[in-house]
């Protein structure tokens, strides 16, 4: 039995927000976007590289203040990639833990904390 990538849903509560902060600041590409009709909440798939995240303001499909990890395989390439940005709501930092990673983490603007790391816990 083999059991593959996990697609989390992350709740987002403004498209504009959601596309600033994860398309130009963060990198990631829309694949597609879902509304049942006109005026409905919308629900996207984004994603960079092997990782992939919906993103929903549909109530019910996730709860704000998630928090997830994200291995990347150059963190101090994307760290600076970040940096040089200026993000106007995120300064993220480049931080070793005591486990020995090195982890940048940011929060997204409805709450949910994405963590990005040269290494997974197991």
């Amino acid at each position: 039995m083999h059991f593959d990538q996990t697609t989390p849903i992350l709740r987002s509560f403004d498209e504009a927000k959601a596309r600033e902060f994860y398309v130009d600041f963060l990198g990631f590409t829309i694949d597609w976007e879902h509304r049942f009709a006109p005026g409905m909440p919308l629900y996207m798939q984004v994603s960079r590289g092997d990782c992939v995240l919906h993103l929903s303001e549909h109530h019910g499909d996730g709860c704000p203040g998630a928090g997830m990890r994200i291995r990347v395989s150059d963190i101090e390439a994307f760290h600076k990639e970040l940096s040089a940005k200026h993000y106007g709501n995120a300064r993220p930092g480049l931080q070793d833990t005591p486990w020995g990673s090195r982890d940048v983490s940011v929060t997204d603007p409805f709450g949910n904390r994405l963590t990005f790391t040269n290494a997974v816990s197991t």
